[in-house]
Protein backbone atom coordinates (compact mmCIF):
# COMPACT_ATOMS: atom_id res chain seq x y z
CA UNK A 1 0.00 0.00 0.00
CA UNK A 2 1.50 3.26 -1.26
CA UNK A 3 0.82 6.62 -0.35
CA UNK A 4 -1.72 7.27 -3.00
CA UNK A 5 -4.08 4.41 -1.51
CA UNK A 6 -3.42 5.84 2.01
CA UNK A 7 -4.82 9.00 0.51
CA UNK A 8 -7.39 7.29 -1.39
CA UNK A 9 -8.23 5.65 2.16
CA UNK A 10 -8.55 9.04 4.19
CA UNK A 11 -11.14 10.86 1.37
CA UNK A 12 -13.44 7.56 1.25
CA UNK A 13 -13.26 7.37 4.96
CA UNK A 14 -14.48 11.26 5.30
CA UNK A 15 -16.91 10.62 2.76
CA UNK A 16 -17.72 7.70 1.21
CA UNK A 17 -19.79 8.55 -1.63
CA UNK A 18 -17.38 10.40 -3.46
CA UNK A 19 -17.66 9.83 -6.96
CA UNK A 20 -14.89 8.11 -8.44
CA UNK A 21 -14.12 11.71 -10.76
CA UNK A 22 -14.29 13.38 -7.14
CA UNK A 23 -11.55 11.03 -5.85
CA UNK A 24 -9.59 11.07 -8.31
CA UNK A 25 -9.16 15.01 -8.39
CA UNK A 26 -8.30 15.01 -4.78
CA UNK A 27 -5.57 12.13 -4.35
CA UNK A 28 -4.09 13.41 -8.20
CA UNK A 29 -5.23 10.85 -10.47
CA UNK A 30 -7.07 10.08 -13.63
CA UNK A 31 -10.73 8.48 -12.63
CA UNK A 32 -9.01 4.88 -14.11
CA UNK A 33 -6.27 4.16 -12.49
CA UNK A 34 -8.18 5.77 -9.20
CA UNK A 35 -11.11 3.36 -9.96
CA UNK A 36 -8.70 0.44 -10.24
CA UNK A 37 -6.86 1.20 -7.09
CA UNK A 38 -10.27 1.22 -4.76
CA UNK A 39 -11.54 -2.18 -6.23
CA UNK A 40 -7.92 -3.47 -5.34
CA UNK A 41 -8.54 -2.29 -2.06
CA UNK A 42 -12.21 -3.40 -2.09
CA UNK A 43 -10.55 -6.80 -3.47
CA UNK A 44 -8.37 -6.93 -0.78
CA UNK A 45 -10.50 -6.67 2.21
CA UNK A 46 -8.60 -3.08 3.05
CA UNK A 47 -12.12 -1.64 2.38
CA UNK A 48 -14.72 -3.79 3.58
CA UNK A 49 -18.15 -1.80 2.75
CA UNK A 50 -19.47 1.22 2.35
CA UNK A 51 -22.69 2.24 4.92
CA UNK A 52 -24.37 5.51 5.69
CA UNK A 53 -23.68 7.19 9.48
CA UNK A 54 -27.37 7.62 11.13
CA UNK A 55 -28.68 10.04 13.61
CA UNK A 56 -29.69 7.84 16.58
CA UNK A 57 -32.33 10.71 17.87
CA UNK A 58 -33.93 10.84 14.47
CA UNK A 59 -34.40 7.23 14.20
CA UNK A 60 -35.85 6.86 18.16
CA UNK A 61 -32.51 5.49 19.73
CA UNK A 62 -30.84 9.03 21.24
CA UNK A 63 -30.30 7.13 24.62
CA UNK A 64 -26.94 5.18 24.55
CA UNK A 65 -25.25 2.96 27.02
CA UNK A 66 -21.94 1.37 27.70
CA UNK A 67 -22.50 -2.03 29.45
CA UNK A 68 -19.80 -3.76 30.56
CA UNK A 69 -20.35 -7.12 30.88
CA UNK A 70 -18.75 -10.51 32.35
CA UNK A 71 -19.87 -14.04 31.16
CA UNK A 72 -18.99 -17.11 32.45
CA UNK A 73 -15.15 -17.60 31.20
CA UNK A 74 -16.12 -20.65 29.38
CA UNK A 75 -16.01 -21.59 25.72
CA UNK A 76 -19.72 -22.41 25.53
CA UNK A 77 -21.03 -19.40 27.12
CA UNK A 78 -18.63 -17.41 25.32
CA UNK A 79 -20.03 -18.68 21.87
CA UNK A 80 -23.46 -18.60 23.34
CA UNK A 81 -23.03 -15.35 24.45
CA UNK A 82 -21.35 -13.70 21.20
CA UNK A 83 -24.03 -16.04 19.11
CA UNK A 84 -26.83 -14.21 20.72
CA UNK A 85 -25.37 -10.36 20.22
CA UNK A 86 -26.05 -11.11 16.95
CA UNK A 87 -29.58 -11.14 16.85
CA UNK A 88 -29.77 -8.22 19.09
CA UNK A 89 -30.79 -5.08 17.61
CA UNK A 90 -30.11 -2.75 20.33
CA UNK A 91 -26.58 -4.01 20.88
CA UNK A 92 -25.08 -1.92 18.26
CA UNK A 93 -21.56 -2.71 19.03
CA UNK A 94 -20.06 -4.98 20.82
CA UNK A 95 -16.28 -6.39 21.95
CA UNK A 96 -14.67 -8.95 23.42
CA UNK A 97 -12.30 -7.54 25.56
CA UNK A 98 -8.58 -9.04 27.38
CA UNK A 99 -9.07 -9.03 31.13
CA UNK A 100 -12.47 -7.58 33.25
CA UNK A 101 -14.91 -6.95 32.10
CA UNK A 102 -15.03 -9.96 29.37
CA UNK A 103 -17.35 -7.43 27.03
CA UNK A 104 -18.25 -3.91 26.32
CA UNK A 105 -21.48 -3.34 24.33
CA UNK A 106 -22.62 -0.14 23.08
CA UNK A 107 -26.76 -0.03 23.34
CA UNK A 108 -28.87 2.31 21.61
CA UNK A 109 -32.75 2.48 23.05
CA UNK A 110 -35.46 4.97 22.95
CA UNK A 111 -34.79 6.34 26.35
CA UNK A 112 -34.32 5.55 30.06
CA UNK A 113 -37.45 3.56 30.55
CA UNK A 114 -36.30 1.22 27.05
CA UNK A 115 -32.87 0.78 28.66
CA UNK A 116 -34.06 -0.63 31.65
CA UNK A 117 -36.86 -3.08 29.67
CA UNK A 118 -34.17 -3.92 27.51
CA UNK A 119 -31.96 -4.96 30.95
CA UNK A 120 -34.40 -6.70 32.72
CA UNK A 121 -35.89 -8.43 29.46
CA UNK A 122 -32.85 -9.40 27.63
CA UNK A 123 -29.38 -8.36 28.48
CA UNK A 124 -29.51 -9.89 32.19
CA UNK A 125 -31.14 -13.11 30.26
CA UNK A 126 -28.25 -13.30 27.78
CA UNK A 127 -26.22 -17.14 28.20
CA UNK A 128 -23.52 -16.83 30.30
CA UNK A 129 -23.70 -13.43 31.74
CA UNK A 130 -22.77 -13.23 35.32
CA UNK A 131 -22.18 -9.23 35.66
CA UNK A 132 -24.03 -6.33 33.86
CA UNK A 133 -22.66 -2.43 34.81
CA UNK A 134 -24.06 0.21 32.54
CA UNK A 135 -22.60 3.73 31.59
CA UNK A 136 -25.21 6.29 30.13
CA UNK A 137 -23.36 8.32 27.56
CA UNK A 138 -23.86 11.65 28.59
CA UNK A 139 -22.56 13.84 25.38
CA UNK A 140 -20.45 12.00 22.47
CA UNK A 141 -17.83 14.27 22.12
CA UNK A 142 -16.28 12.58 19.40
CA UNK A 143 -17.35 9.70 16.58
CA UNK A 144 -15.62 7.26 15.09
CA UNK A 145 -14.37 8.84 11.86
CA UNK A 146 -11.87 5.64 10.90
CA UNK A 147 -8.80 4.36 11.53
CA UNK A 148 -5.78 6.65 10.94
CA UNK A 149 -3.89 5.28 7.66
CA UNK A 150 -0.99 7.36 7.88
Amino acid sequence: MDAIDRSILRELQADGRLSNQELAARVGLTPSPCLRRVRQLEDDGVIQTYRAVVDPVAVGRGFEVFASVEVRRDRDSVAAFEAELQSTPDVVEAYRLYGAPGSLLRIAVADSDAYERFWTDRLIALPGVTDVNSQMIMKRIKSPRGVPVD
